[in-house]
């Protein structure tokens, strides 16, 4: 856990340091916005001309099939060579905010900005199964580092910026500004300090704000009103959030596993990131739900009534694997929305295989459940995915059924082995880059067990 800001370390002793470091975070906020919406707009973009090569790689039968296989592969490719000219632009980018928070590392280079947007286009563009979210929290965090430069802010002011605006990222990404704030004091700072929490909901709610000129101000799930289940059904959602424990030590297994793969094996990186792109690329021409970050099948579980438990079972199996095997590449990419992809398949294969046990529960509660279930075992902050999966679904009947099943995921997970992913990514990331930075100007540096 972060050391707390002592009172004799504190930057903003004086009105004015508080009110330039605070016009320093609103700039942030608005670059935030404005490169975040357009990075969005640019996903967009890039999955509507997936879907038009989708179909006509359909018309043109096998050929069609090895074209798509190649320009997904040759786009993961170039997401790769990315991350590989920038490597604190690999993967999901949390990781990273959350170590120079802890001083195990130093501010990035601005190279990350580019190198996140343009990565990050090609390579969740292409259809490999990797979530918007990660680049945006490193995009706001770098843009936030780059503001308190051009502030003249001193290096602990700047690693300050850039950790607490990297929740507008997340806003941004999932329309979702208490869900950003609360990531950013939840799982990113852990710290409840007045000025944290300050900067966080300024930063988040102008950030998105600033957004909807580029992009919809919408929810990301359309739900139909749920009905708020009733109190003696409620023990179904305990036992529902201690299975989904099981399923999200399990994906987190996986993640970390093929990634000791891919930098163990002789397999070249850039040709690692072509193979999972062609499979990837075999897998969308054989359903588009099968690749891609995970919303469209997620909205697909939620809008379909009774779907076939046997098409689940595939859809869940697949994209089990498809997102850590995506994520193994190392291109620029995140982790949270092909987490709620899986957790929405699993809640409504929950349903379909306890059919006798949940009585008029509808499938779609059981897919926003999951979601928040999922997000809890695998990340550790129920909170967060609670209040991120409401805003993203406006299904506020259902808040206790998820409180409930986020309490026993992370119940259960706690007595698992395994720890959540973004510690296991950073412990990686420190492994593979000995950490560099010395304590923060003002701040004792500090023996941490974690």
């Amino acid at each position: 856990m972060a050391v707390k800001f002592g009172a004799s370390s504190d930057p903003f002793a004086s009105r004015r340091q508080l009110v330039v470091f605070t016009a320093a975070a609103i700039c942030a906020a608005i670059g935030i916005g404005l490169v975040g919406g357009a990075f969005l707009w640019a996903l967009e973009w890039a999955q509507r001309r997936l879907g038009t090569g989708l179909a006509l790689a359909r018309d043109m039968g096998p050929l069609g099939l090895g074209a798509l296989c190649a320009a997904v592969a040759l786009l993961a490719m170039a997401g790769r060579a990315l991350a590989m000219a920038t490597p604190r632009a690999s993967g999901s980018g949390i990781q990273d905010v959350k170590a120079v928070w802890l001083e195990e590392e130093e501010l990035p280079g601005r190279a990350v900005l580019p190198a996140r947007f343009v990565g990050g286009i090609a390579a969740i563009g292409s259809g490999l199964v990797l979530g918007r979210e990660g680049p945006s929290v490193h995009i706001g965090a770098t843009i936030g580092a780059e503001v308190g430069r051009w502030f003249r802010l001193g290096d602990y002011e700047r690693k300050l910026l850039y950790t607490t605006v990297g929740g507008a990222g997340l806003a941004v990404a999932f329309n979702a500004p208490i869900g950003g704030a609360l990531f950013t004091i939840e799982e990113i700072t852990r710290s409840f300090r007045a000025r944290v929490v300050l900067i966080t909901l300024v930063s988040t709610c102008i950030a998105v704000a600033t957004s909807h000129y580029l992009i919809a101000d919408e929810a990301v799930f359309q739900v139909a009103r749920q009905v708020t289940p009733d109190p003696v059904q409620l023990w179904v959602f305990i036992l529902f959030g201690g299975l989904t424990a099981l399923l999200g030590m399990g994906y987190n297994w996986l993640n970390m596993a093929l990634l000791r793969f891919a930098d163990r094996t002789r397999i070249p990186s850039l040709a690692w990131a072509a193979i999972v792109g062609a499979i990837v690329g075999a897998l969308l021409y054989t359903d588009p739900l099968y690749g891609g970050g995970g919303e469209a099948a997620a909205q697909w579980v939620i809008d379909v009534p009774a779907p076939a438990l046997g098409g689940l079972l595939l859809l869940l199996a697949v994209r089990f694997v498809a997102g850590p095997l995506s994520y193994s590449t190392r291109a620029p990419g995140g982790l949270f929305a092909p987490t709620l992809a899986v957790g929405a398949v699993w809640g409504v294969v929950f349903h379909a295989v306890a059919a006798p046990l949940v009585g008029g529960i509808s499938p779609a509660t059981f897919a926003v459940v999951g979601m928040a279930a999922l997000f809890t075992a695998t990340v550790g902050s129920p909170l967060t995915g609670i209040v991120l999966i409401l805003e993203m679904t406006a299904a506020t009947s259902l808040t206790t059924p998820m409180f409930l099943a986020a309490a026993a995921a992370m119940f259960a997970a706690t007595l698992l082995p395994g720890r959540p992913i973004y510690e296991s990514l950073r412990r990686r990331m420190l492994q593979k880059t000995p950490p560099k930075a010395a304590a923060w100007p003002g701040r004792r540096r500090t023996r941490r067990t974690t």
